[in-house]
């Protein structure tokens, strides 16, 4: 009955970690969940895992908004499903493309909450959301006749009285406004946490089509991935035998010029890398790097290549890097071994004014199927809670200086004591 979960990673709105999101459910017997993150699906991998560990059939989407402005909420019926909404919100995201007002997914459901601009004509796929408060509009002749498309729609975005104040503080931070002016239209209901499911199909007792139309989509969405599985293309020429001969033949090459035609110790140390790299199937791994490389040089960018890469002789010589291993006794096992199964790492740096072009050769030539692009989210920070909180009570800058510098000192002043109270609450929060 849960289609409308948020956990912390709904940006200066949720308040629940993915952890205590789903331990929450499995304490109450929820047997299906779907996690709903505004505008993103930063954790839905971890939420598939923590699901799985308590018995719970993990569901996954996205509530899409624009601003403050909820337009819909899309549930993947599968993995294809969260590629159809990636890409709208990438459109929107990176290239300006509006947000479309009736998005055409296959492999999704769309569900419009119910005072929101919908369409006439509703989809197979296309459903109305009512929340329980809502259930009195249904005596109207014009909501009773959308009753076999409507869905329940409890939303979920906090726990507790305490987080739904933290709530309005998140929410007051993302507007940039006192606490004291946030309008109610910028925060969620206060019924938004969980509800036993005997509680919420008590409330929806009376309409048994909105109760077997939720349960539908619950049966019918699942989300399926295999964590194990490298995504990365396994191939630079097309088969791992002419992989290895390239590599070879590279490899060599570069042997001679690095140390002349007669280095006995560096050619067993090559014979001896390849032979790894070829058994776990990781030639096309240096390949890629090395064209990557050579791309670079032939730019004229300088680069650097670091890490427990500069351990291979085989990426010294492909001129990956430029630190000889024999030189300064570096083992190659503590970069590849015969134990290792996903694939080692290459840290290669360039000044920040080459690396769009880097990126950008590095996205035409392989593709979006092998490419990706990693982000890190930044989280509070303790000095920044307190100014960020202090500012939506109407603490002056002075006193907030006064607090970050000193955050542990005990304060008599009753906000001070509030700001420093939620601000620890919203420690790790990402942000």
């Amino acid at each position: 009955m849960y289609l409308n979960c948020h956990s912390y990673h709904s940006l200066r709105y949720g308040t629940l970690s993915i952890d205590d999101l789903v331990c929450q459910a499995a304490a109450m017997g929820i047997k299906e969940l779907v996690l709903t993150d505004i505008n993103t699906i930063t954790g839905i991998y971890e939420f598939k895992k923590k699901c799985e560990g308590k018995g719970i059939k993990p569901i996954v989407g996205v509530e899409i908004r624009k601003g403050s402005e909820l337009l819909y909420i899309v549930i993947a019926k599968e993995f294809t499903g969260i590629g159809e909404v990636n890409r709208a919100l990438t459109s929107y995201n990176c290239d300006g493309i509006d947000l479309p007002e009736r998005p055409d997914f296959e492999h999704c459901f769309i569900i419009y909450p119910l005072n929101a601009h919908r369409p006439e004509q509703l989809n197979d796929n296309e459903y109305i959301g009512i929340q329980e408060e809502e259930l009195n509009m249904l005596i109207r002749k014009e909501y009773q006749r959308l009753i076999p498309k409507m869905v329940i729609l409890h939303p979920v975005t906090f726990s507790t009285k305490k987080e739904f104040n933290l709530h309005r503080i998140l929410r007051s931070i993302d507007n940039n406004m006192l606490l004291s002016k946030l309008a109610e239209s910028e925060i969620c209901s206060k019924t938004a946490y969980l509800k036993s499911p005997k509680v919420i199909l008590n409330a929806y007792r009376n309409y048994p089509q909105i109760i077997q139309n939720t349960t539908v989509i619950l049966s019918e969405c699942g989300f399926d991935f295999e964590f194990e599985t490298p995504r990365n293309r396994k191939f630079y020429t097309g088969s791992k035998k002419d992989d290895l001969r390239l590599l070879t033949r590279l490899a060599f090459t570069g042997l001679e010029r690095r140390y002349g035609k007669s280095h006995t110790q560096a050619k067993q140390r090559i014979e001896k890398e390849l032979k790894v790299i070829d058994e776990l199937n990781f030639s096309g791994y240096f390949l890629i790097t090395w064209d990557i490389i050579r791309y670079s040089n032939s730019m004229g960018f300088m680069h650097v290549g670091r890490g427990s890469g500069a351990n291979s002789i085989v990426a010294y010589c492909l001129g990956i890097t430029d630190i000889c291993p024999l030189e300064l006794d570096l083992y190659f096992e503590r970069f590849l071994n015969e134990n290792r199964k996903s694939p080692p790492d290459f840290d290669i740096d360039w000044s920040w004014q080459d690396r769009d072009t880097i990126l950008e050769y590095i996205f035409d030539r392989y593709g979006k199927d092998y490419v990706a692009f990693c982000g890190t989210n930044v989280e509070f920070k303790y000095r920044s809670i307190i100014r960020e909180v202090g500012k939506v009570f109407g603490l002056p800058k002075e006193e907030l200086d006064e607090l970050s510098k000193y955050p542990e000192r005990v304060f008599r002043d009753e906000i001070v004591q509030q700001v420093q109270k939620y601000g620890k609450l919203l420690e790790k929060f990402p942000n």
